[in-house]
Parts: C-alpha cells; sequence; structure tokens
C-alpha cells in the first residue's frame, strides 16, 4: 500500500482515531512567495500594493487566504498524507481565514482526527474527518492568535484493503 506521495505507508484508516492530533510543524511566511502567489491567483491590492495597503486599515500587506491554505496543505502532506494510505478528499465542510496572516509571521500548523468510519460507498476505505489549525506564534514561540481553521473529509485505506463484512451477513 503506498502513501499519498507514492512512499511505502505506515499510516492506516485505523491509525486515524477520533482524538488523535498530529503536529504538522512549523511555517515561516515568505514574503517574496507570499507576494508572487498573490500577484498570479489573488491580485486584490491589499495582498499585492505595499503602498496602498500600509495607508489602510490593514497597517501593510495581508497575506491571500489560499495562499495561507496551501501551506497547511503543503504541511498536511509532508507531515501526514506522505506516510498515509490516503486516498481522495470528498471535500471541505469548512474554512475560516481568522486573522491577517503577513510575511516573517510563524505558524503552528496541527491536525486533529475528530471521527471516523467506514465508507459505504467505496469498500476499502474509511472516511476520516479531519480539523486543521493555523496559529500565530508570538516572538516567544508561543501561541499568539489562531489564523486559520479547516474541518474536511479524507479516505484513508483499510489495513487489510477492504471492510470485514458485519456478522451474520452473506458474502457474495
Amino acid at each position: 500500500m503506498w502513501s499519498g506521495t507514492g512512499a511505502p505507508a505506515e499510516l492506516f484508516f485505523e491509525d486515524l482515531t477520533p482524538g488523535r492530533t498530529f503536529d504538522l510543524g512549523m511555517v515561516t511566511i515568505d514574503g517574496p512567495e507570499m507576494l508572487a502567489f498573490a500577484q498570479r491567483f489573488d491580485p486584490q491590492w491589499y495582498h499585492v500594493d505595499d503602498a496602498r495597503a500600509r495607508q489602510s486599515h490593514h497597517g501593510g500587506l495581508i497575506a491571500s487566504g489560499f495562499y495561507t491554505i496551501s501551506l497547511f496543505m503543503r504541511a498536511y502532506v509532508d507531515h501526514l498524507l506522505s506516510r498515509a494510505a490516503a486516498d481522495a478528499s470528498p471535500g471541505l465542510e469548512e474554512l475560516r481565514w481568522l486573522a491577517p496572516v503577513r510575511a516573517g509571521d510563524r505558524l503552528a500548523v496541527r491536525l486533529d482526527v475528530m471521527g471516523s468510519k467506514p465508507s459505504t460507498a467505496r469498500p476499502g476505505l474509511g472516511t476520516v474527518t479531519l480539523a486543521g489549525t493555523m496559529i500565530r506564534l508570538n516572538a516567544d514561540n508561543q501561541p499568539e492568535r489562531e489564523v486559520l481553521r479547516t474541518r474536511f473529509r479524507g479516505w484513508f485505506a483499510m489495513r487489510n484493503g477492504s471492510e470485514q463484512p458485519p456478522a451474520g451477513s452473506e458474502q457474495s
């Protein structure tokens, strides 16, 4: 069984139990990368026009929320999907940008398993409900403010490759 990145899988549906938490590391916001992303994908003035953003209530450039969620995704791939028997995701249930993100910010990334159940549509897979957060850290590496929250589902292969039939059911 392969991971989401093609390496041998070591985490399966059965390992993603409700209550389990994964530290997905820390991300430092790179200013030039943040600006390049905004120029290409989200060229709103508060993401790309430094002079105008400084004169506004924003007080300077702020990252595109889509840049921020892409950094979450990268941390999720690097720290979990690269080890997990992951399939696709049926989608997001929540995505909230809770505070501005700026160049130089350091964000702690975390993932919590909220729920899991075998898939009824895809035998051999389980559906896992996950909640992700990104929290800005202060100069002392202490949590300062939650900047992103997301809730989504992912499909993960079961260790034995198929769901066991319920007791008393007939196999075909």
